[in-house]
């Protein structure tokens, strides 16, 4: 059989299983044959969606490719809103705080549907965002709010974490095109550094003091290096099989740390030689998923399964652990650290929240996100210590204004 033969059989494969096990009514046919075009629409309705998210769902779906005419959205809009609505939500707990902040939230998109992933704020003061469903790098202007979009080359790369080199060059990784790319915002050139073998699944990046770019790749286990002057890659793999390798962050005194999504663990590199220490957490069912780093060295985590803000101390092995305002299902997720505080989103909390934890009294304050907030994968932080949200399904970038 040959390889196009061989994939419709499996995509009318993956059709008649869906018929059988999704739900009755108008719209379930087209669901069966449109939506398990680039996966099983179990592993991505997830706690369902509002009205209004499903349609940016479909916007979505129809930017990375799935064709669907107006009438089959029609057609297919109620049918997901009455069979698989949102649920599983905590309601949001807010703690109130002596700390007044600001938030503005700008449209991150010319082309609903971006589903920005990460945020970055650069030395520019510009807010940058990986539309992630358009292809593209976005640049607001958060004094103007005005929009501009840049296309990347690879189609469907599924653009992903975000950073700035010393040159003002926007350096992404293309997590569905198995590549790494820079942005020159000047001319709009895109230069792009191909995995092996086009293997792997780059996520999250950062730059060591040498400037060696270093990321994770998740579904590989590995963290890779790429030395932007040769276009040398190396990887080193996770010691935990299926560790998943998430966000990461390098502390002061240079050593690089990396939470592993798929266990109860948090890993150190060693940057000269690529050796790799893991620190367990003390709760086998924590899923650690972002990291930040505090000037006395100490490794923040929020542990998405367990709804806790966690600490490590590298240097003794210490872990203290707290529960995030909203609860156990609050699900916290991108996290900074603005110089000895930390902040962090609730991801599961209705509305997704804004979370300042002061680790010298061990007291929390939160707001919630205008708008509702769906959802923070990532956080940046400005040159000014202000906050910065990508808000992937309302599709904007949120900036939060701190008392200076």
């Amino acid at each position: 059989m040959n390889t196009a033969v061989a994939a419709g059989a499996l995509l009318l494969s993956g059709a008649v299983v869906a018929q059988q096990s999704l739900p009755q009514g108008p719209g379930r046919d087209i669901v069966a044959g449109k939506c398990y075009a680039c996966h099983t629409f179990e592993a991505r309705v997830g706690n369902g969606y509002t009205a209004e998210g499903w349609n940016t769902v479909l916007r979505m779906m129809s930017n990375h490719g799935v064709v669907l005419t107006p009438a089959e959205v029609a057609q297919v809009t109620p049918y997901l809103v009455a069979n698989f609505p949102e649920k599983n939500k905590v309601p949001a707990v807010i703690v109130p705080g002596p700390l007044n902040v600001t938030m503005t939230m700008f449209k991150a998109g010319i082309t609903p549907g971006a589903r920005p992933h990460d945020p970055l704020a650069t030395r520019d003061g510009a807010l940058w965002y990986t539309g992630q469903m358009v292809n593209a790098l976005g640049r607001v202007d958060p004094k103007t709010g005005q929009v501009r979009e840049y296309p990347l080359k690879t189609a469907h790369s599924g653009p992903h974490g975000l950073v700035e080199d010393r040159q003002g060059n926007i350096w992404y990784t293309g997590n569905a095109g198995a590549l790494v790319g820079r942005l020159d915002p000047r001319s709009g050139a895109v230069t792009e550094y191909k995995m092996p073998d086009g293997k792997g699944d780059p996520h999250t990046l950062q730059f060591d003091r040498s400037g060696m770019l270093w990321f994770t790749l998740q579904n590989a286990n590995q963290v890779g290096r790429l030395d932007p002057r040769s276009g040398g890659l190396k990887f080193v793999t996770m010691p935990t099989p299926g560790a998943r390798p998430y966000g990461m962050a390098f502390d002061p005194r240079g050593n690089l740390f990396v939470v592993e999504f798929g266990t109860n663990g948090v890993a150190m590199i060693n940057p000269d030689n690529m050796a790799v220490r893991e620190y367990k957490l003390p709760d086998a069912g924590s899923r650690p998923r972002r990291i930040a780093i505090t000037p006395d060295n100490k490794v923040w985590y929020t542990d998405y399964a367990k709804g806790r803000l966690g600490r490590l101390d590298p240097g003794t092995g210490e872990v203290k652990e707290w529960q995030s305002p909203s609860g156990p299902g609050s699900a916290p997720y991108g996290i900074s650290a603005i110089g000895d505080t930390i902040w962090y989103s609730e991801s599961e909390a209705a509305p997704n929240t804004v979370v300042r934890f002061e680790p010298g009294t061990e007291t929390f304050q939160s707001w919630a996100i205008p708008g509702g907030g769906n959802i923070v994968r990532n956080t940046s932080v400005t040159t000014e210590g202000d906050f910065v949200l990508a808000n992937s399904l309302v599709n904007a970038v949120t900036l939060v204004k701190l008392p200076k």
